[in-house]
């Protein structure tokens, strides 16, 4: 990302900041080739006027037919339920969109929305999106977007359980420290250079901290929380994803399952396999499992580092949930992922992307905005198009993704 984009995002939250108080802020910059403002608008600019509303008049007023970007913190919808983004990119020609969050109001993907069907739409990163959400707080808070609505993820929050441990060990980090250092190798470092740490002595701290974190949250998941008790078919899709990619039953391959959380997956998908083994750095979620498939081999590694596995030895490698999990390295991940497989052996990843909202029963599909409470409903998919380009840099090939109803899925084979 540019630094003439983060600018104009910038630029784009302070209009935003100008909208009268109560109600939605909501700020656009609209931009020409030369990197010169076209014009801007705000929410309630002009009196019960939409951002829209005021932008498009300018427009025409310019006579302006197209524009290098746009950029617009809240992809926002009218009070008829219509995307007021894609009304105006049906009159004015527009190059790149980048967006901010989705609009409080959208807890479903809709039809006619720029985000998800105009395809390469760009983002606002995460600190940026923060400030939108300070913008609009009271909004958002109201929302099905809050994650509020689920208790389990709203009171277990891995980044804050990280910090605390790390505290315990002597490492006075705060909050917003750890949320800006989310990759493993990154929090190590900074806690060797402000404390002259050893960085593979960091590293160690860190990775006890991830464990206990992950031990805490996922040993005893109470899947009542989660999204996928709205979904009878989830492991059909899994197998459905599987089959794209394979003619040999699960029975008939060596199974690697990276990321074994509570063991619920993994009992639903692997009790029949006579090859299998579990790899995750929680050991309690390693012991349920052990309980469940006897005869199933545990390895206590994160997928970053598979070291105590032979090169080249699976057919087959599984891991939901876990490339989009916090402070996760998915290049490294990846990397191993290739090279424990066999030429010619499938890969299977998911996206988690839908919470359950269990006072009402069904699913606010999206993931977490880091250090936030609020779900992003294109999150998601975002995640998974960038996971797929690591798998390819990493080796895999014809990668493939197919959404569900709450994860996405990401297969490809190795060359």
């Amino acid at each position: 990302m540019s630094p003439n984009s983060t600018y104009w995002m910038n630029y784009a939250i302070s209009v935003a900041q100008r909208a009268p108080y109560p109600g939605r802020r909501v700020g656009v910059a609209l931009v020409s080739e030369l990197g010169r403002l076209i014009c801007s608008a705000f929410e309630g600019e002009v009196h019960g006027e939409s951002w829209s509303r005021i932008l498009r008049h300018r427009v025409r007023e310019l006579g302006v037919s197209g524009a290098h970007s746009i950029y617009l913190t809240i992809n926002t919808l009218s009070e008829a339920g219509a995307f007021e983004l894609a009304e105006l990119l049906n009159d004015v020609r527009i190059d790149r969109v980048f967006i901010g969050l989705p609009d409080p109001a959208l807890t479903s993907y809709l039809s006619g929305d720029p985000v998800t069907e105009r395809g390469h739409v760009l983002r606002f990163p995460d600190e940026l999106q923060r400030q939108i959400l300070d913008q609009n707080r009271e909004l958002y808070a109201a929302s099905g977007q809050s994650i509020e609505c689920n208790p389990h993820y709203s009171t277990y929050r891995i980044s804050e359980a990280v910090t605390a441990t790390l505290v315990s060990m002597g490492f006075a980090l705060t909050k917003d420290d750890v949320n800006a250092h989310r990759g493993r190798a990154a929090l190590a470092s900074l806690i060797s250079h402000r404390y002259g740490t050893e960085v593979e002595e960091a590293d160690r701290a860190v990775g006890d901290a991830l464990a206990a974190a992950f031990d805490t949250k996922y040993g005893a998941y109470d899947y009542a929380f989660d999204a996928r008790t709205a979904d009878a078919g989830w492991a059909d899709d899994f197998m459905s994803v599987y089959r794209r990619t394979s003619t040999r039953p699960l029975s008939a391959v060596n199974v690697l399952n990276v990321g074994v959380g509570a063991g619920h997956e993994a009992t639903a998908l692997f009790s029949d396999c006579p090859r299998i083994t579990f790899a995750d750095i929680a050991e309690s979620g390693l012991a349920n499992i052990s309980g469940r498939i006897p005869r199933s081999r545990i390895v206590v590694s994160s997928a970053e580092d598979l070291s105590a596995l032979p090169d080249g030895s699976f057919d087959l490698y599984v891991s939901l949930r876990t490339y989009n999990s916090s402070f996760f390295d998915t290049s490294a991940a990846a990397r191993e992922a290739h090279r424990v497989l066999k030429p010619g052996a499938v890969i299977i990843v998911s996206v988690a992307n839908g919470f359950m909202y269990t006072q009402r029963g069904w699913v606010v599909p999206g993931l977490i905005i880091p250090g936030t409470e609020f779900v992003d409903l294109y999150r998601g998919m975002d995640t998974a198009n960038l996971i797929g380009a690591e798998l390819e840099c990493a080796g895999f090939k014809d990668v493939r993704m197919l959404p569900t109803s709450t994860e996405i899925y990401l297969s490809a084979v190795t060359v």
